[in-house]
């Protein structure tokens, strides 16, 4: 008998010996989809029986863990028809999704529990109304299914834009979503038991065990859907009735408005508010004036749930991706008229390979590609809000070609992304509201990282212009649907400039790994202060004492164990040196006990004091500590001794205290953001500190005054509201601040700041921020290097002074909107 035989035999049927032809109906790709799910939800019920032991074991009250434990019992009796009752489910929904064959819209594996309803359009004499455990059924499928989908809407979304690619099957109602397979776990639960509790407990910690499962599922099934052929259905047309394959060439649009209605007019004012005007130089003139518009309602796209490609007309995509993929690289050039592209002979200096930039001469920037095929956009967009998009992103982009802190090769580069920069305010309306898109800080990162190299012809400036231009090939000849993308950008980006500031400072003497070991040695000295605080908390002493050992000889015996070079007795004697320390200033009443302080005194004196010089103890705390020890010592002479049991006790517990071995850097918790407040100059040679370029307090005119002209675009720091755009979601947070004392929370590897030193300002890189942000390096200079040294508290100072600012007074993109807002805002006002 043949495997439809098999499959009856499996579903527990066995009335008839006939194979149904409805199973072979089942299309081929949706199977193994279907057994993909199977099999997430085998597993999830292996783990969903776990758990329900695990939580009787955690349960309160007898009662609540009886029925966990009946619940485990129960399932795990039937939990093989649990999982054909759930199988059967899917292969029924698959044959009834709406697009399949009539005649296959019927199984033997229905069941009169049931509650999905029917998807044949139902005539009004057929209508009823329905009763409270159908609507119960259908509210707790759409809660399993939001909980199923949650922590996997882009691999669903992936599996969505596939399943309209098999015939029979609508792209929004396939038997793969949630709903469907929430619908599938409520009947396989509803075979198990007829107890409601039973039932209530089995789904709840089913849904929880599946939601786990479900990301790694629906990535597996585009996979597979992927490697048999299947394609992506992402610029699939649909018109205002909702049939495929509409065009939009003939004036209509997916929204069911003529593209050219008069009543979505391009209005003035969108980046300023009222008052708004046609562009001048520089911006929109001839047919494209009045710009940039204000819209009330909504915005197109996916805002919710982070950070998405979003939806964008298939129209408008599908031309997006011919310009991207125009023989000139990423750049249409212009247009010679109907919209036509260009040569790259009209290209007025562009070599037309985007992996070796310009010609020699004159560099010439490449034209806003938005700009050149603005109609061409517009006629494929099909809402105002999206013909206000395009003009808003071809806007900054003129900000940003003309923007004097951008090098003008690495302006070029960035001027390739239009399109995907386009792409993405086309879909997402978090691109206009949020600094932290995934888009906004790929173009931000590399204009803010470009601007701290003098010179793109040699390295390392020249290394750096190559990655930009394989990274931003990658975007433009890729999929820049997809947000991973420019994530994944940004990692390499980050990843070559670490490597490349490490490097930098490796040939000059690898001044990083001796500020890590420093830093390691204090984050180690200072848990080993704790350790001895809370040892020595019960310990009779002075407290002059106390202090001294947990702080400064605990940094004496961390330096002598991360120092196996030194000789083992000098270490032997500073382990016991806080013991001896100790008993030397108890009393002394006998001849014995005075002999025999005065013969062991020298030596205690002497090891105290080697101790002090492997830490570079300054001699003014140094003095003051024996000022306090000294007549400490003479008291000793005087007074009731301790009896002998007591003088033991003491002695036996500072043991005890100081017998603990030091940490070691694999029991130092990861690093945390907290600075640590260290003062270098305590702990670093006079050599150490001039090759590191130490800055200390005694380097910088605290009373100078700072002459700087930051230029009218400069005066005052931008706000949320300067880069929100009026029509578009406002911003959600104000720009980086670029000076003031929260400087020094956003500073960034590889960016270059301005440093007041010395009475002038001098342009500096950071190069190195340590683990804890306890320590950070400057490197100023093009041909020779040098580098600059400061612990945090000392670049904190330099911040709240004004004496460390950043070079760019905002990011690339916040410096284009405010001056597209400014440029409108005047020509208005001339208006």
């Amino acid at each position: 008998m043949g495997g439809g035989f098999r499959r009856y035999l499996r579903c527990g049927v066995v009335a008839t010996c006939v194979p149904d032809a409805s199973m072979n109906r089942l299309n081929p790709h949706v199977d193994v989809a279907l057994q993909r799910v199977r099999t997430a939800v085998e597993q999830a019920a292996e783990r969903g029986a776990e758990g329900l032991g695990l939580a009787a074991l955690s349960a309160g009250q007898a009662k609540r863990r009886d029925a966990l434990l009946s619940a485990q019992f129960i399932f795990r009796k039937h939990q093989a028809l649990f999982s054909q009752r759930f199988d059967q489910s899917m292969r029924q929904q698959a044959l009834e999704v709406p697009g399949a064959p009539a005649s296959a819209t019927a199984s033997p594996s229905s069941s009169p529990t049931s509650a999905r309803p029917s998807t044949k359009a139902a005539q009004w004499d057929q209508l009823s109304l329905m009763d409270d455990e159908q609507v119960n059924a259908l509210v707790a499928t759409d809660r399993i299914g939001l909980a199923l989908g949650h922590q996997s809407e882009w691999e669903l979304r992936e599996v969505n834009a596939y399943m309209g690619d098999i015939p029979g099957i609508a792209d929004d109602r396939h038997p793969l979503r949630p709903q469907a397979i929430a619908q599938a776990l409520l009947e396989g639960v509803n075979a198990v038991s007829d107890d409601p509790e039973t039932r209530q407990i089995l789904i709840d910690e089913l849904t929880r065990a599946l939601a786990l499962e479900m990301r790694a599922c629906y990535a597996d099934i585009a996979g597979l859907f992927r490697s048999r052929g299947l394609r992506p259905q992402d610029l699939r047309v649909r018109g205002a009735d909702g049939s495929r394959g509409q065009s939009l060439r003939g004036g209509s649009s997916t929204s069911g408005v003529p593209l050219h209605d008069s009543r979505y007019a391009t209005l003035p004012g969108a980046l300023h508010g009222p008052g708004g005007s046609q562009h001048g130089p520089g911006g929109y003139g001839g047919s494209r004036a009045g710009g940039l518009h204000s819209v009330a309602g909504g915005f197109q796209g996916s805002g919710q749930g982070g950070y998405g490609g979003g939806a964008v007309d298939p129209q408008l995509m599908d031309l997006l991706r011919r310009l991207a993929q125009s023989p000139s690289g990423g750049f249409g050039g212009p247009t010679t008229g109907g919209g036509a592209l260009a040569t790259n002979s009209q290209w007025q200096g562009w070599d037309g390979d985007p992996g070796v930039g310009y010609v020699d001469g004159p560099i010439v920037l490449p034209p806003n590609l938005i700009h050149l095929h603005r109609d061409e956009l517009r006629q494929a967009a099909s809402g105002s809000l999206d013909h206000m998009v395009i003009d808003v992103v071809a806007g900054l982009f003129d900000q940003i070609l003309s923007d004097a802190k951008l090098p003008p090769l690495m302006a070029q580069q960035i001027a390739r992304l239009q399109l995907p920069v386009l792409r993405a305010a086309l879909g997402d309306r978090s691109f206009f509201s949020s600094r932290r898109h995934p888009v906004r800080r790929l173009v931000n990162r590399i204009a803010s990282l470009a601007a701290a190299y003098d010179d793109f012809t040699d390295d390392p400036g020249k290394s750096f212009l190559a990655l930009v231009r394989e990274l931003v090939q990658d975007v433009v000849s890729g999929d820049f649907d997809r947000m991973d993308l420019y994530e994944s950008k940004l990692g390499q980006l980050e990843h070559f400039i670490g490597e490349q500031t490490a490097q930098t400072l490796k040939a000059q003497g690898d001044t990083a790994a001796l500020l890590e070991r420093k830093e390691t040695e204090l984050r180690l000295q200072q848990r080993y202060m704790q350790q001895l605080q809370q040892a020595m908390a019960n310990v009779e002493m002075r407290e002059f004492l106390r202090e001294f050992l947990t702080r400064t000889w605990s940094e004496v015996l961390v330096h002598a164990s991360r120092h196996p070079d030194l000789d083992a007795a000098l270490v032997d004697r500073l382990r016991n040196m806080g013991r001896d320390l100790v008993l030397s200033v108890q009393p002394k009443t006998t001849p014995q006990q005075r002999q025999a302080f005065l013969a062991s005194l020298p030596v205690l004196m002497r090891t105290l004091n080697e101790g002090l010089d492997l830490v570079r103890w300054p001699e003014p705390e140094r003095k003051k500590f024996f000022a306090e020890l000294l007549p400490a010592h003479a008291e000793s002479l005087k007074g009731q001794a301790l009896s002998p049991l007591e003088y033991n006790l003491l002695a036996k517990q500072l043991e005890s205290v100081f017998g603990m071995a030091p940490p070691r850097e694999q029991d130092l918790p990861a690093p945390n953001a907290a600075t640590l407040d260290l003062d270098l100059s305590e702990r670093l040679s006079a050599d150490e500190a001039k090759r590191l370029g130490l800055v200390e307090d005694a380097h910088v005119d605290w009373d100078g005054q700072i002459d700087i002209d930051l230029g009218a675009d400069e005066q005052r720091p931008l706000q949320a509201v300067d880069i929100s755009i009026d029509g578009l979601p406002a911003a959600e947070e104000a720009p980086a601040p670029a000076t003031g004392e929260l400087l020094i929370d956003h500073v960034q590897l590889g960016t270059a700041y301005q440093m007041h030193r010395d009475g002038e300002w001098t342009k500096v890189r950071l190069a190195h921020i340590s683990g804890s942000r306890s320590f950070f390096i400057f490197t100023h200079g093009q041909r020779h290097q040098q580098t600059l040294t400061m612990t945090a508290r000392m670049l904190r100072k330099l911040c709240e002074a004004g004496r460390l600012r950043a070079y760019e007074h905002a990011d690339l993109l916040e410096r284009a909107t405010a001056r597209a807002r400014q440029q409108l805002a005047a020509l208005g006002a001339k208006a």
